[in-house]
């Protein structure tokens, strides 16, 4: 008998709110889950890797004990996602001061006051958005609502932090097909009612999964996702599209802190099988790992947007377009390609020497060095095709 209020309670909250199981949480959820949050012993852990790792490293159980009390006081502290996200931000930009020198291009095409959606090619799990974030909170845009799978969602307290950062739910482990439509639906109607009713940006990747060979192309069943959400009496899919106010994102790291491990896995090729916290190491890889200059460019907002197939090829030029290619990049196709590149291409200024690269690449196994240079050797051939397309229409 308890648990019928509850459920009670849960339904009217599905009919009233029908995003409740995947959306970000809201300002009045935040003290219930913050305080929830903090005093979970995992979430201390992790924490204690970032704040006290010296101290972890020789007395874990104070570590963590000293932690778990500095969350708890932060917690009630905590009313609103934007307070949760300030006391965020000065870690997230230490980070990214220490494992890398950061550059933004494209933020002044885009007006503060409106919403978009922004389609961003996939290298990082976690640094991709995250990259994005910042870079528009320190231009005074909002952040955005970043689309993150269920799959790295094992742990409580991981949904609740991400979901506390603006993070809402893609479920991907669905079999059934009728089941897959309707969260498919549901998806696309929350990215879509978010965006048209200005309520702020959000993030999702080109693709699913991280473009591991250095080759970034949208996937035509994420745009035809989005137009799930449409009245099929009365709306076109191409309408949904022109609504969603798309803007493509190309992001470039000029040293991939997981390349090591992806190039083990085009290695292996499908008989690769991943860990079951493989996903996890990868984030705090990502996170913590040197990443020399990392370049965000944010692209031109998609106007007269079309069907499907023009959105995705939209996407994919700018993304191309924009992609900033770094002297890692030229390193590793004259490597793999036993030449110089045939064309001068622009790069932005590194942080790593030859001899430092070329140390990185000799450092991983044999049979996997091929697969290393070829994900940062990709890119330069993308831009070979890009600029000898725009050369062959300019004559």
């Amino acid at each position: 008998m308890p648990q019928a209020p509850a459920e009670s309670t849960m339904t009217r909250l599905s009919e009233d709110d029908p995003y409740a199981d995947i959306r970000p949480y809201t300002d009045a959820e935040v003290p219930a889950v913050a305080a929830r949050v903090a005093r979970d012993s995992g979430f201390a852990r992790a924490m204690a890797r970032l704040r006290l790792p010296g101290l972890r490293r020789f007395a874990p159980g104070l570590a963590h004990w000293l932690v778990q009390r500095w969350l708890i006081r932060q917690a009630k502290s905590l009313h609103t996602i934007s307070d949760f996200q300030l006391l965020l931000e000065p870690h997230l930009t230490r980070i990214i001061d220490e494992t890398a020198r950061f550059t933004v291009s494209g933020l002044d095409k885009l007006d503060k006051s409106q919403s978009y959606l922004f389609i961003s090619n996939h290298r990082d799990i976690a640094m991709d958005p995250a990259c994005a974030n910042l870079a528009l909170h320190r231009a005074g845009h909002r952040t955005v609502n970043i689309a993150i799978g269920d799959n790295l969602l094992k742990s409580s307290w991981v949904a609740d932090v991400m979901r506390l950062n603006k993070s809402f739910i893609v479920r991907r482990n669905i079999s059934k097909p009728r089941e897959l439509m309707a969260a498919s639906k549901q998806l696309a109607g929350f990215i879509r009612s978010t965006v048209t009713e200005n309520r702020g940006s959000v993030w999702i990747a080109q693709r699913e999964g991280r473009a591991k060979d250095g080759i970034d192309a949208t996937e035509p069943a994420v745009i035809k996702m989005l137009t799930l959400a449409r009245d099929r009496k009365l709306e076109s899919a191409d309408a949904v599209l022109q609504s969603l106010n798309i803007v493509p994102i190309a992001i470039a790291y000029e040293l991939d802190p997981c390349d090591r491990q992806k190039a083990a896995e085009l290695a292996a090729g499908g008989s690769y099988r991943k860990s079951d916290d493989e996903d996890v190491q990868s984030i705090g890889r990502g996170i913590m790992g040197q990443k020399g200059g990392i370049h965000i460019a944010f692209g031109d907002p998609i106007d007269n947007a079309g069907d499907v197939d023009d959105v995705v090829r939209e996407i994919d030029r700018q993304v191309h377009r924009n992609y900033a290619l770094f002297p890692t990049n030229i390193w590793a196709w004259e490597k793999l390609n036993g030449a110089p590149v045939p064309m001068d291409l622009p790069v932005q200024p590194g942080t790593v020497s030859r001899e430092a690269f070329a140390a990185r690449v000799d450092a991983v196994d044999p049979e996997h060095q091929h697969w290393m240079l070829t994900g940062y050797a990709n890119p330069v051939q993308t831009a070979l095709a890009c600029h000898k397309d725009v050369s062959q229409l300019a004559r």
